[in-house]
């Protein structure tokens, strides 16, 4: 699974992109550092993996990653070639939802492509050049399907009907993702790649004293609308001093910690973000494990069990006889997936059974 860091130029998207991944990607006070899209794969942190191991019997780990792209600064235009953005719109369709890094933060030795600092603003801007973009891709969708109508095919008929629909919702500016549109219209959308139905998670990039400090007028006026943006689009929203992630990731973990309690802080930066991902990404955590390794999985939100086993290994899911799964809450509280079994904590699942985030699945096939 791809997650897209995108923003303006000089938001923190590269500084985002070196505290997730610490990949050390250029950084700079001027537009288009990031020119070819940075990428990364991150391990995503879960406290139950080394617990799950234990009671398991593991010799190893293997943590659940997410792969992290960080794509050129989107500019004013971009939908219509402006900057790099021919490039942007390439490298933004290959991924399965963004992260909107939104500048917050103030300073003068650091250029805004629009002036003055309003992050609202900056979110509408980019947005509206990806509104702009689906509205082509529709519009020439649309123009082929009105020549096959004329033929009178009902599947022709039915596409050309999701098609105007989703082109009425982004004429009238309204961004797909979180908006109620039917599930097969949400399909629709996904096979023609469009931008704006992609999940977002605002990562708002402020300065050290607004990531420290107490709440205030100034800081509710100037973030509470993208917060509430995301709110009300059931998004996620988080606030992060990216530039002061970075320099604590040359710290060691106890001196990391020090500082942030010092500093007042509220958890760790990186882990917050990478959280946040796995949420916007609609992806769940499963775990499977031997006497080798337990690793964390990842499956999107609804997947059955034949989904999981495959995911292990193709050859597991087309001899898929059974899942034996328990939950980690339970094998951590008892112990070992043989007390499970005695105490009626380990139940056998079939192909359609729908996986729980936490479920511990061992998976028997015929090989």
């Amino acid at each position: 699974m791809q997650l897209g860091i995108v923003g303006l130029p000089n938001a923190g998207k590269s500084t985002l992109f070196n505290v997730v991944t610490g990949a050390g990607a250029p950084t700079g006070a001027y537009p288009f550092t990031t020119v070819d899209s940075n990428v990364g794969e991150v391990a995503v942190p879960d406290p139950r993996l080394e617990r799950i191991s234990r009671a398991i019997g593991s010799q190893s780990v293997v943590p659940a990653s997410v792969r992290i792209v960080d794509i050129a600064g989107l500019v004013r235009g971009a939908s219509r070639g402006q900057g790099l953005g021919n490039r942007f719109l390439g490298y933004i369709r290959e991924v399965d939802a963004i992260a909107h890094v939104v500048r917050a933060f103030r300073r003068s030795d650091v250029s805004h492509s629009e002036g003055q600092l309003n992050p609202l603003r900056d979110v509408q801007l980019v947005e509206q050049e990806l509104l702009m973009a689906d509205a082509e891709t529709l519009e020439r969708r649309l123009e082929s399907l009105e020549r096959k109508a004329k033929s009178g095919d009902e599947q022709v008929m039915a596409e050309l009907e999701e098609v105007r629909a989703l082109k009425d919702t982004i004429d009238s500016g309204d961004y797909l993702a979180g908006n109620d549109i039917p599930p097969e219209h949400g399909r629709r959308a996904r096979d023609l790649h469009l931008l704006s139905i992609r999940p977002v998670v605002y990562v708002i990039n402020v300065d050290e004293e607004t990531a420290a400090g107490p709440e205030n007028e100034e800081v509710s006026e100037l973030i509470g609308p993208v917060e509430g943006l995301a709110h009300r689009r059931g998004m996620k929203a988080l606030r992060l001093c990216a530039g002061l992630e970075e320099e604590l990731t040359a710290l060691d973990e106890e001196e990391q910690e020090a500082f942030r309690v010092e500093m007042g802080l509220v958890g760790d930066g990186r882990q917050r973000f990478l959280h946040a991902a796995h949420d916007v990404l609609g992806l769940i955590t499963y775990f499977t494990g031997n006497e080798k390794e337990t690793r964390a999985r990842s499956l999107r939100q609804g997947g059955t069990a034949l989904e999981a086993a495959r995911k292990v290994h193709s050859d597991i899911g087309e001899g898929f006889i059974r899942a034996d799964v328990v939950s980690a809450d339970d094998l951590m509280r008892v112990g070992s997936r043989e007390r499970a079994r005695r105490k009626g904590l380990l139940r056998s699942e079939g192909r359609d059974y729908t996986v729980c985030d936490g479920d511990v699945i061992e998976v028997h096939f015929r090989s």
